[in-house]
């Protein structure tokens, strides 16, 4: 009996959505509209944290968020509520975003009219971080709830990330989370990754992320 025929597929899907991430990240440079991908585990605080860099963005910049879960609206909804333009992308069982599922829906808002699109990928630590979706700026929140250990666990989502964002730091002197211990895995990891200690519930913080990130729209827009 001939053996059992084997074949790697997970390659070349990588390969072929880098092609496509690469073709929209120019296309979105061409259009001057920053892509920022934020990931995160559910209950990080992703929406509320979107919401709460609205408000101090909002009058400076045009900006759109894609929500995307494997079902629900809710988050769109919240979104939309807050006076900004949203889409809600169910991506039917996949744990992720890829770069031609990001295209789709960007398309479907039209996107050249935003300087900022916030990407709300698929809430986890492993699958978002495998593939590109054609940002300028991969973005991640780590809560202080889910504990110090998650660089040790999940360290490609650290390598993949620009930017860290460590919420619910008003947690902080109820839990036995080491801080520093947290940045120095972080930094072994990333030495570049620039870290934000925020509230999204509070606030504190959020300004000088929100200041951050209106530079980094400005060398996208111009």
């Amino acid at each position: 009996m001939n053996d059992v025929r084997i074949i790697e597929v997970k390659e070349d899907i990588l390969a072929d959505n880098q092609k496509t991430a690469q073709a929209l990240n120019a296309e979105l440079t061409g259009k001057k509209t920053m892509l920022v991908n934020l990931m995160a585990s559910p209950g990080a605080g992703k929406t509320t944290t979107i919401l709460s860099t609205l408000d101090r963005i909002k009058n400076d910049l045009a900006v759109a968020v894609m929500e995307a879960d494997i079902d629900s609206k809710v988050d769109a909804e919240k979104i939309m509520a807050s006076g900004t333009h949203a889409i809600q992308i169910r991506t039917g069982g996949f744990c992720h975003m890829d770069a031609t599922m990001v295209k789709t829906g960007l398309d479907a808002m039209d996107y050249g009219r935003f300087d900022l699109v916030f990407l709300e990928n698929v809430g986890n630590l492993v699958c978002p971080a495998e593939f590109e979706t054609g940002a300028h700026l991969n973005a991640m929140i780590l809560s202080i709830p889910e504990g110090d250990d998650k660089p040790l666990k999940y360290p490609l989502m650290f390598s993949v990330c620009q930017v860290l964002l460590i919420n619910k730091i008003d947690y902080l002197p109820l839990s036995d989370f080491n801080l520093d211990l947290f940045k120095q895995r972080v930094l072994s990891i990333n030495p570049d990754i620039t870290i934000f200690e925020i509230s999204s519930r509070t606030g504190q913080g959020i300004d000088a992320w929100a200041d951050w990130l209106k530079n980094r729209v400005k060398s996208i827009t111009g």
